[in-house]
């Protein structure tokens, strides 16, 4: 069968690649019910998807033929079972212009090694085995040979890790199921969202090698109810009243430590940011960064009447308008 007439029977009977003979069963009735000729007499379109269900049926159904089909695609009916061999154990083989195709688990495999693999790493050459000897590189449909380079494909995996801040400062050790194993891994103090961290010998197995990749996990951190991050540092909004504002104070703020004192400078406006230095995050390479701390004048919503009564004293013997400088301006 040429590459372009590679039918995909898993399309065609609307099914997945895992699915159960049942469920390949069950497809098939429901499509051959549907465009059976004798329910649409005359239809043309209909014909031809009856006989692309059923001849997709006929292969899916058969464990053996569908093996096949799953690991060589398109050339699927090329492979047989190559005669001979030692123990009585047979090999899958297929005729394709002398080249041993049986070498390969699936006809992805083969395309990964003739178009040099998908990932990184240092290129190696490799030989090929054929039913008229072994020669490095790949027999030409002219029967020449021409050398390539392989690079293999990526072993490595990713995974995301979420934590808390909390976990995230300070450090902690997490217990990972990566499917077929349990690890336990350790993260270090400081990381932060966009962290990654390297687990050596914890990634998929490369089929050449032998050994396992790596394993990467980014970390993702759930959000915090008043610290939040500003590049590398961190950044908080610290609510004070307006009489603080006003006269100046010395307040509590929460740091990643426990509480320190800062000082309010008086005639502070709301959204500017005050500097506590060395009180930020976690520098994995030694040092903390800064805390960031912006100033929001929270006004009373339901004042007592003494409060009103003072607040409209000042109204009242106010002198300065903080608008006056808005006098002049225009379009």
């Amino acid at each position: 069968m040429a590459a372009t007439d590679f039918k995909d029977y898993y399309s065609i009977l609307g099914v997945s690649k895992s699915a159960s003979a049942d469920e390949i069963k069950k497809a098939f009735r429901k499509l051959a019910l549907k465009y059976h000729p004798d329910r649409n007499p005359g239809d043309k379109q209909a014909e031809t998807r009856f006989k692309e269900v059923s001849e997709a049926y006929e292969v899916l159904s058969d464990p053996e033929k569908r093996k096949k089909y799953d690991q060589f695609g398109q050339y699927w009916k090329q492979v047989g079972t190559q005669p001979g061999g030692g123990g009585g154990h047979g090999r899958t083989n297929v005729d394709f212009g002398g080249f041993d195709f049986g070498q390969y688990g699936s006809f992805e495999e083969f395309i990964n090694d003739l178009l040099g693999g998908l990932g990184g790493g240092g290129a190696r050459t490799r030989s090929y085995r054929t039913s008229t000897g072994s020669r490095s590189g790949f027999r030409t449909p002219r029967g020449g040979y021409s050398n390539f380079t392989e690079q293999p494909a990526s072993v490595d995996r990713e995974a995301t890790i979420r934590l808390t801040f909390s976990e995230a400062f300070r450090g902690v050790q997490k217990r990972l199921n990566l499917g077929n194993e349990v690890i336990d891994v350790r993260i270090p103090a400081g990381a932060k969202p966009g962290s990654r961290i390297r687990v050596r010998g914890k990634g998929s197995l490369d089929p050449f090698t032998r050994q396992r990749g790596d394993l990467y996990l980014n970390v993702d951190l759930t959000p915090h109810k008043f610290f939040e991050f500003d590049g590398e540092n961190l950044v908080c909004e610290l609510p004070i009243a307006p009489d603080e504002a006003v006269l100046g104070a010395s307040v509590d703020v929460p740091t990643p430590d426990g509480m320190v004192t800062m000082k309010i400078p008086a005639g502070i406006r709301s959204g500017q940011t005050m500097r506590l230095r060395g009180k930020g995050w976690v520098n994995p390479k030694g040092g903390r960064t800064d805390q960031l701390v912006r100033i929001a004048i929270a006004t009373p919503k339901t004042p007592s009447s003494t409060e009103r009564e003072l607040y409209e004293k000042i109204r009242s013997s106010r002198t300065q308008s903080p608008r006056s400088h808005l006098q002049n301006v225009s379009l």
